[in-house]
């Protein structure tokens, strides 16, 4: 099977209605199919948090080194995507796509580890604001555990060649393309080099990507700020947002018409391997 019919396989199983209180069997269903495709390649840990009453669930799963004499000394990446929706929508590329292409690293890099240990996290509850991502930054933070990135894939599956259908926050527009057919990584100001490399590995497979280095925790453009890195940038991490742009550009952002038919899945795809390629150049 090729990795473009593994990730349509994972989206056909996740994007369904799954927001945490109006569609909680689909939530739990999807909570499930993950915690199941991670458990094939090692032990999943559950970082559980209440929301009022309600217990929610970060799925975890800790990939080592290609060495085990490293494993003691070197910090991890930790990539993130958020598996709840929104209510009224399947959330195809919000943020099924991000899923699908974690659940694939953690096949590819189970298989040939990479030269860092990865911890990929599955967030819950980022639709009620981001409340996963910031419940573990902050324990990772008073655990003092260091992290060598953070990355947060959120909707990887939306592209448009037209001109005109690339929008951005004041004064981007000046400085990037206005046709919505690249993959944009934004991160804090730690992480620029690691920008330049990932971007450099994701165009050398033939994806258009562009990439903003933000100062301040990015609190000056608050839509760079919409995602689960922002809590890590909050704690002081090295964190970055891999995404399509989400409603600058996908005008099915939040809507019943957020659907897989709306992605394109050589897009996703070509994201999926230049990602997975720059992660091992790190």
């Amino acid at each position: 099977m090729t990795l473009k019919q593994r990730l349509q396989n994972h989206l056909q199983e996740i994007a369904r209605e799954r927001d945490p209180y109006m569609a909680s069997a689909g939530h739990f269903f999807v909570q499930e199919y993950i915690r199941q495709q991670l458990g094939q390649w090692g032990s999943v840990e559950i970082h559980t948090f209440k929301v009022g009453g309600k217990s929610c669930k970060n799925l975890i799963l800790n990939l080592p080194t290609q060495s085990t004499r490293q494993k003691a000394n070197l910090a991890p990446i930790l990539i993130g995507a958020h598996y709840d929706g929104v209510p009224g929508t399947v959330a195809a590329d919000d943020n099924a796509t991000g899923v699908a292409v974690l659940l694939e690293f953690a096949r590819n890099f189970a298989q040939v580890p990479a030269r860092y240990p990865l911890r990929l996290v599955a967030f819950d509850m980022e639709e009620y604001g981001l409340l996963g991502s910031a419940e573990y930054a902050a324990l990772l933070r008073q655990q003092g555990q260091r992290l060598r990135l953070m990355i947060s894939l959120e909707m990887l599956g939306y592209r448009d060649f037209t001109p005109g259908s690339q929008r951005y926050p004041s004064p981007l527009d000046r400085f990037y393309p206005n046709r919505g057919d690249f993959i944009g990584l934004i991160g804090n100001l730690r992480t620029l080099g690691d920008l330049i490399s990932l971007s450099r590995s994701i165009t050398k497979v033939g994806v258009s990507s562009q990439w903003l280095p933000v100062p301040n925790r990015g609190l000056l453009v608050s839509q760079t700020r919409l995602s689960d890195h922002a809590p890590f940038w909050d704690q002081g991490y090295p964190a970055m947002m891999v995404t399509d742009t989400a409603f600058m550009r996908n005008p099915n952002y939040h809507k019943p018409s957020d659907t897989i038919a709306s992605l394109d899945l050589d897009f996703l795809t070509g994201i999926c391997e230049g990602l997975e390629l720059g992660i091992r150049r790190l």
